[in-house]
């Protein structure tokens, strides 16, 4: 509640005093309506909830990996998502496979994740170009700042000292009337083409008109060939697809609280006033003494601004945790406590420990013993948006619902029962995107944690 000193600012209907929302570096995936279109299907770089994967090139890959670990059945695909890297010359997808089966949930191994990669050979020529224009710069910056560091430490000359340069005679015009010596022209500099069309070189299309349509004709190509015609994928068990659309996420801006001279404010945990989640968490001693759980209490409020959101993608930021759990614990283990003091304890104010988020408590990628980061998470809103093709509103008698009631009060009816119970899963993939030396497309599972609903 906030403080009575306030209250009035915060009824104030002066436009002056209306701050806009604050956008910060996570983009939200939200469901757009079902994909009815073949070519939109047959795209890989169109992200999706559901249907059938649509893969980056062929041979495709086994369907081993979407299946469960704990049942051994197939997997549904949850979303499918087109991120590639700016800095990559490899085109990159993401997919997430998870089991409905009731017996299946709360244990590891029934939601995974893979992520597809497939060479791109004209964004990495162009990726060359951009890097070759980017060091050119960066050696012409170097030595203009080396001749004004020499220039600065260059010292004057005394006009009246014996030997010293003459300057230019303001009356000195006989040398231009009478054809003197003059001093030779600058040569013309030449212009960077990409400078003269204007493009820069953060510029993700490919240089040219030619170069954008052999890239199209190739992903084209490369589309065609991954078509799941003749796939055992085509018999996997599918949602209906519905397209993924991606949006900024915007937070209110904190309210402004009259501080009395003298205090500190501690600042918020989201700090949205940066545009960005710090991922502090406060931990205080009352907190494990109340029934509260603040964890969940924060992935509520920040949901709360978006309540469609299915996907929430940030490479290499923090993750939203779902409820303090075992897997809150480990993302965000608690720091260690100050050390108690010998005398006068009570008299010691101590700030309120904050937990942060700690990547290196993931295990390392296997193939190449880099360092995990978070890529993304799945949102509760995914299983409402979700519908399993043999899930049908089948009207039941009232012994038939006693029966399911008593079924399920003895444990007796999670063999057939099927939905999804987690709150969120979270996707850690490797921090350098490491890839095979084979040609085509490379397979890499990647680490997901699963926070369970409760």
């Amino acid at each position: 509640m906030p403080p009575a000193d306030i209250v009035d600012d915060a009824w104030s209907d002066s436009d002056d005093e209306l701050e806009a929302d604050v956008e910060t570096a996570v983009d939200l995936g939200i469901p757009d309506g079902p994909v009815d279109d073949l070519a939109s299907l047959l795209d890989p770089t169109v992200s999706r909830i559901g249907g059938h994967p649509t893969f980056l090139s062929a041979p495709h890959p086994p369907t081993a990996h979407a299946t469960c670990q704990n049942c051994s059945q197939p997997m549904e695909l949850l979303v499918q998502i087109w991120c590639p890297l700016e800095d990559s010359p490899n085109d990159r997808a993401l997919f997430v496979w998870g089991c409905a089966n009731g017996p299946c949930q709360r244990k590891e191994g029934s939601i995974r994740a893979w992520r597809e990669l497939r060479f791109n050979k004209k964004y990495a020529e162009k990726l060359e170009r951009k890097l070759a224009r980017r060091k050119q710069k960066e050696l012409e910056a170097a030595k203009a700042a080396a001749a004004e560091a020499a220039k600065k430490t260059q010292p004057k000359s005394n006009p009246f000292a014996l030997g010293a340069t003459a300057g230019p005679n303001p009356f000195g015009l006989g040398s231009q009337i009478f054809g003197g010596a003059s001093e030779p022209a600058p040569e013309p500099t030449q212009t960077d083409p990409a400078e003269r069309d204007g493009s820069s070189d953060d510029e993700h299309p490919s240089d040219g008109e030619s170069g954008t349509e052999d890239e199209d004709d190739s992903l084209v190509a490369g589309m065609q060939s991954a078509s799941l015609e003749d796939s055992p994928w085509k018999a996997a068990p599918a949602y209906p697809p519905l397209y993924l659309s991606t949006v900024a996420e915007y937070l209110p801006p904190p309210p402004k609280v009259k501080v009395p001279a003298g205090a500190t404010v501690d600042p918020d945990d989201e700090n949205v006033s940066k545009g960005k989640d710090s991922g502090g968490w406060d931990f205080e001693g009352y907190e494990n003494s109340l029934d509260v759980d603040h964890a969940f209490e924060r992935f509520s409020r920040r949901v709360s601004y978006e309540g469609e959101q299915c996907l929430r993608y940030e490479h290499g930021g923090t993750p939203l945790p779902y409820a303090s759990d075992k897997v809150f614990d480990k993302l965000f283990p608690v720091p260690p406590a100050p050390p108690t003091p010998v005398t006068k304890a009570e008299f010691m104010v101590t700030p309120p420990r904050k937990r942060t988020f700690a990547p290196g408590s993931l295990p390392r990628c296997p193939h190449c013993q880099s360092r995990r980061v978070f890529e993304c998470q799945l949102m509760p809103n995914l299983i409402n948006v979700l519908k399993a093709p043999t899930e049908e509103q089948k009207k039941m008698t009232d012994e038939e619902r006693r029966a399911e009631v008593l079924r399920t009060l003895r444990g007796q009816g999670a063999s057939g029962r099927r939905g999804m119970e987690w709150g969120t899963c979270m996707v850690f993939s490797c921090e350098k995107d490491c890839s095979g030396e084979e040609a085509g497309s490379t397979w890499r599972e990647e680490l997901v944690l699963v926070q369970w609903e409760e």
